[in-house]
């Protein structure tokens, strides 16, 4: 495990939750009965900017939604991502390529390989965990 990858240590979650302020959700669906919709929607009622990061869409929460990380301006500290496993490379690719601060891989998420990748490229790692559950858990 590398040191950067901080999904078994609760007090380093909550200072990247407590110190994040825009957090790119990629793979969000516009349907608000899903999970990726429903998270998105808490962060933002949390106080967080949400970026909607999905093709699919022009618009999710009343904010533009970008076909991916390269199209989304300023900088971005969480991409919380809810892709299937044999996608997360090309997230953290992506993640890496535009400066993020870290790299949150969704419950049911498990990509060990992309999670190492990001994490020796000095982004901040968490996999296999919610922002909803963690944030409301840590910081309430």
């Amino acid at each position: 495990m590398h040191p950067n990858d901080i999904s078994t240590q609760p007090e380093a979650i909550r200072g990247l939750l407590q110190q994040a302020r825009t957090i790119a959700v990629v793979g969000i669906s516009a349907k608000p009965d899903r999970p990726s919709h429903e998270v998105a929607h808490y962060l933002q009622r949390a106080g967080y900017t949400i970026v909607p990061v999905n093709p699919a869409y022009g618009e999710v929460l009343g904010q533009k939604c970008y076909p991916s990380l390269h199209e989304v301006p300023g900088k971005i500290d969480i991409v919380d991502v809810f892709r299937k496993p044999a996608d997360v490379m090309a997230v953290v690719d992506e993640a890496i390529a535009v400066g993020a601060g870290s790299v949150w891989l969704q419950l049911g998420v498990i990509a060990p390989a992309a999670a190492d990748k990001a994490a020796a490229a000095g982004l901040k790692v968490v996999s296999d965990r919610c922002t909803k559950i963690e944030h409301r858990r840590l910081i309430g």
